[in-house]
């Protein structure tokens, strides 16, 4: 493939936007990704093996769109990474192979709405998670581990909070991406 420099300034600016910002958010977001899933294959495994804890909040609603969240940051990861491609296509000194506007404004559209459905998903999860935590704060007095130590906060439910933090700034990322590249090609 050649850069051509007899691509059009704009042309050789948007493209190369594109590769540079679609690299930059496909590794913030796998990155925060793959911690965020180390986090939550933590709290699903500690939370099996300590029966006592019936009422963790790593288990149930919040940690099953917790996990959705991360399944459909996989598929932002995907529109990243074609980004990326777009990029390169624009670079290609045949005008021919070049990717369309439209084409080019539907990918962005596309990795927008894939990354707000998993900022959804991720901040129901967020509200399930950080309402049974309050649940269990309301209901945790002084001595509450003799009596009912499933009612204790404890470090695995702070874990879970932050996995799926991780995961809204993911998205977050996801969203800046494409609303950054989207700006740079309607700039004249």
């Amino acid at each position: 493939m050649s850069k051509g420099s007899s691509l059009p300034p704009t042309i050789q600016r948007i493209a190369t936007s594109f590769r540079i910002t679609g690299w930059v958010g496909f590794w913030v977001q796998l990155v925060l990704g793959v911690v965020s899933s180390l986090i939550l294959l933590f709290a699903v495994f500690s939370t099996r093996s300590d029966r006592n804890n019936a009422n963790n909040p790593g288990t149930g609603f919040g940690l099953f769109l917790a996990v959705c969240g991360i399944l459909v940051l996989a598929g932002s990861l995907y529109w990243a990474f074609m980004y990326t491609r777009l990029g390169r296509r624009l670079q290609n000194s045949t005008p021919g192979d070049h990717p369309r506007k439209g084409e080019m404004i539907k990918a962005l559209q596309a990795g927008l709405i894939v990354n707000l459905v998993g900022m959804l998903l991720t901040l129901l999860g967020a509200e399930a998670i950080i309402g049974v935590l309050l649940a269990k704060s309301l209901t945790q007095g002084q001595g509450a581990a003799f009596y009912n130590p499933s009612r204790l906060i404890e470090a695995v439910d702070i874990f879970v909070v932050q996995a799926n933090t991780n995961v809204v700034a993911a998205h977050f990322a996801g969203i800046i991406t494409s609303l950054w590249l989207l700006r740079r090609i309607q700039q004249p």
